[in-house]
């Protein structure tokens, strides 16, 4: 490597660590828990024709592949004659942002002097963006939030105040959304701080020289991975629950010698309600699929993405177009992923994992004074919105990961972030044993939760939900996870989907499902089902039924547990 090299080379990795600082500024300053507790976030620097050249680790494939492809609409929207030093562009628009009118997409254009360099772009979910709340009740677009189209939320250092006061007009939390687009538009300002300081560092004028050396590499780099394949074409399906009716989700994956393909034809039509996914949504999870399988280590960027092809006929409910209710567009967007590795374990043996629980276990609850019965005056009403997670597919060699979110990578919010935004009590959160799927490797525990409100309060709960009558099927002779469960504390029925009353008192009894195992179960090593035991993922009667241990065994590490020898 010649000096010219090793000098760009360290440049790639400054603008990474640029654009992590840019994402973490957003951590710290956001008023929503999406984004301060799980991270729902993306952040990104892109050259003066709207190509990312780097991204930050910190954030979500759904936002960062999607916001790959939204810098340049904002460049034909505004206009390459309007942008000015000081302005910020704004929009939440699903099908030219990041899929859903709840993500706030921020644009700002990055100047080194006086001289226009490129742009930074940064993506958060927020809490609520009005109409219906987040949820997928909705008939339309149109009843899921204000929508924002491209256009200046501050032009040359001046903030729209209309804009402002139209968006605080029209949601719950006007000091939580504004303050998160405030929060948004700063990270960015930090972002290009960082980049000019780096610029008169290495003495650049522009981003074109490291520009190109960042898109060369990684081009090169992703097509010598692709070249090792085989060129070979496999399908892959998957049914999930849908909303009233079951979806069937079906993808054909075709490696060629410069890129692989991914076709989406044979997916269910658009549903009625609001879990359809716009196609820039898919393309990153599927890119995303593919990016994990092949190119893992090289980081994302308009060249590494590029062999990457996803396609999807219009008017499925991968490809929905206007005015499709999008709200929920992650329950099926994170079941791509798994529907991609159905066809790729065709290709690439011993390589993807299992299914896991695909989606996140999200809701949403509502609370307001109960109407049963007078209220106290503490009784207010609030959104809150809590992040959790089922398990993860177990792995070719490994096993799944316990209650963590894949493929979306977002964190789960802690109780005491989830009870300080509001009124509810998390009365149990815990790991739900025999969850992951019988396997050599066990699929990832799902969770148990039960949320309730604080007296005097009652609510709607908004559940966004799959994996109820569709669990996450094993791989390679696995056992499948456990599905989710639902249900109201009186005992009244409840669905998976869909913004459902939860009377003064009661409360929600939540099951999240495990991930599908890898391998047969009579292959798991013995010492490996014992420790499950011990731990507690599993009972007596799984280790015996699942996996055949010996009654010996079994009573041995009972009578550990017990005495104290394993704690």
């Amino acid at each position: 490597m010649n000096t010219a090299s090793v000098a760009y080379q360290v440049m790639w990795n400054r603008l990474i660590s640029v654009v992590e600082e840019q994402a973490q500024a957003l951590v710290r300053t956001a008023f929503s828990t999406s984004v301060r507790e799980a991270g729902d976030l993306s952040a990104g620097v892109y050259n003066a024709d709207g190509l990312m050249i780097a991204q930050a680790v910190t954030g979500t494939p759904g936002h960062v592949n999607a916001m790959a492809d939204a810098v340049a609409h904002f460049i034909r929207r505004i206009g390459r004659d309007n942008i000015h030093r000081g302005d910020v562009y704004i929009t939440n628009d699903p099908w030219e942002g990041t899929g859903h009118l709840h993500d706030i997409t921020i644009v700002s254009p990055a100047f080194h002097g006086d001289r226009f360099v490129g742009f930074f772009a940064c993506t958060a979910h927020v809490v609520d963006i009005g109409g219906r709340g987040f949820g997928a009740d909705a008939n339309s677009v149109y009843e899921e939030g204000i929508y924002i189209p491209i256009m200046k939320f501050a032009a040359r250092g001046t903030v729209d105040k209309t804009l402002v006061a139209m968006l605080r007009g029209n949601v719950r939390e006007p000091d939580q959304l504004i303050g998160d687009i405030y929060a948004l538009a700063s990270c960015n300002e930090i972002g290009q701080r960082r980049l000019s300081e780096m610029m008169t560092e290495f003495g650049l004028d522009d981003l074109k020289s490291v520009a190109d050396y960042i898109f060369a590499n990684s081009r090169r780099a992703t097509l010598e991975a692709i070249t090792k394949l085989p060129r070979r074409s496999a399908s892959g399906e998957m049914r999930i629950d849908g909303y009233d009716t079951p979806i069937d989700l079906r993808c054909r994956v075709t490696i060629a010698a410069d890129h692989i393909a991914c076709d989406f034809a044979g997916t269910s039509g658009p549903d009625p309600k609001g879990i359809n996914v716009p196609l820039v949504y898919t393309k990153a999870y599927a890119c995303y699929a593919l990016k994990c399988a092949v190119a893992a280590e090289i980081p994302n960027n308009a060249a590494s993405l590029e062999p990457f092809r996803i396609t999807a006929p219009e008017n499925t409910i991968v490809n929905a177009v206007h005015p499709a209710p999008v709200a929920l567009r992650h329950v099926i967007g994170h079941m791509i992923p798994d529907t991609v590795f159905a066809a790729l374990d065709q290709l690439l043996p011993a390589t993807v994992p299992a299914e896991g629980a695909g989606c996140l276990c999200n809701f949403q609850v509502s609370l307001r004074p109960r109407s049963d019965a007078p209220a106290p005056a503490s009784a207010r009403r609030s959104e809150v919105l809590a992040f959790n997670s089922g398990g993860a597919g177990a792995r070719p060699g490994v096993d799944g990961l316990n209650a963590t979110a894949f493929p979306s990578g977002v964190m789960t919010m802690p109780v005491e972030a989830t009870e300080h935004a509001g009124p509810v009590i998390i009365w149990r959160k815990e790991l739900r044993p025999d969850s992951g799927g019988a396997g050599a490797m066990r699929g990832g525990l799902g969770q148990y939760m039960e949320v309730g409100a604080k007296e005097g309060h009652e609510f709607d709960f908004s559940a966004m939900f799959d994996r109820v009558h569709h669990p996450a099927r094993g791989r390679q002779g696995a056992g499948q996870g456990a599905p989710t469960t639902i249900k109201r504390s009186d005992g009244k029925a409840m669905r998976g989907k869909g913004k459902q009353f939860v009377p003064h008192g009661a409360r929600v009894a939540l099951a999240f499902p495990g991930g599908g195992g890898y391998g047969p179960a009579a292959d798991r090593d013995p010492e490996l089902v014992k420790r499950d035991l011990a731990r507690g993922y599993i009972s007596a009667r799984s280790a015996a039924l699942d996996y055949g241990l010996a009654e010996a065994d079994i009573t041995a590490v009972l009578r550990a547990i017990k005495t104290g020898e394993i704690e």
